[in-house]
């Protein structure tokens, strides 16, 4: 599953920096920048790893990883660019879990939009701050609408989130991913799913960033390796 972005470019970095963790980067060839860290909040649910291509952003979402990754590859860049990362630890407690089996139908009829990230009024709004108790969404369901869609329903329990996060667990992975980025409110959205995801485990996650580690630049190259490097 391509991950799926409400929330695509994120702003500049924030002048408090995350003083556990240590990022560093490595050009492995004249287009692929490699990246590896050291350290992490052993209460993050995971984190997010990000790049520029001007010192002061916008940054732009690689992905959503989970805690026990130390390590990303950005492959294929364009010739001659000066790339700036950072990564920075999320937080927040996920709902409980929903099973889904697509079938062979019939399917209940969609309305209009039911794929679009929406806030459906009549919930009570959120009064817990993430990371603290009762804060993770509740009720959560899932409306198999189509061959492969699913349409999700949750209610917001959290006051701050800085969005939600949708995570999926296909049959024989052992692990749960972010699949979808949504905004702070929403409290539906519908997914188009892949082959693999026939039978699939999904959870929703109200969540809030930390402050980003330091910030690393790598300037590729054509046929050889740049020797621009750098660190903030």
């Amino acid at each position: 599953m391509a991950l799926a972005l409400a929330l695509v470019v994120t702003g500049c970095a924030a002048p408090r920096q995350d003083p556990g963790v240590r990022l560093e980067a490595a050009l492995v060839s004249p287009t692929d920048i490699a990246l590896r860290w050291r350290g992490r909040d052993p209460g993050a649910a995971g984190h997010v790893i990000e790049f520029a291509t001007e010192p002061q952003g916008p940054y732009t979402i690689l992905g959503f990883l989970p805690p026990e990754q130390n390590s990303y590859t950005h492959p294929d860049l364009m010739p001659r660019t000066t790339f700036h990362y950072r990564l920075r630890p999320y937080y927040g407690a996920a709902s409980a879990p929903v099973d889904v089996t697509l079938g062979d139908g019939p399917y209940p009829k969609p309305g209009p939009g039911w794929a679009e990230p929406r806030v459906i009024p009549g919930g009570s709004p959120g009064t817990r701050p993430v990371g603290g108790e009762g804060a993770a969404p509740t009720g959560l369901t899932a409306t198999v609408t189509q061959a492969d869609g699913v349409a999700f329903r949750w209610a917001d329990r959290a006051r701050d989130e800085e969005g939600f996060l949708l995570e999926d667990r296909p049959a024989g992975r052992p692990d749960y991913r972010v699949i979808a980025v949504l905004a702070p409110d929403v409290n539906a959205f519908g997914l188009v799913t892949l082959p693999e995801e026939r039978h699939a485990s999904y959870r929703v996650r109200a969540f809030r960033y930390g402050p980003p580690s330091n910030v690393v630049r790598r300037t590729t190259g054509d046929d050889l390796p740049s020797p621009t490097t750098g660190e903030d």
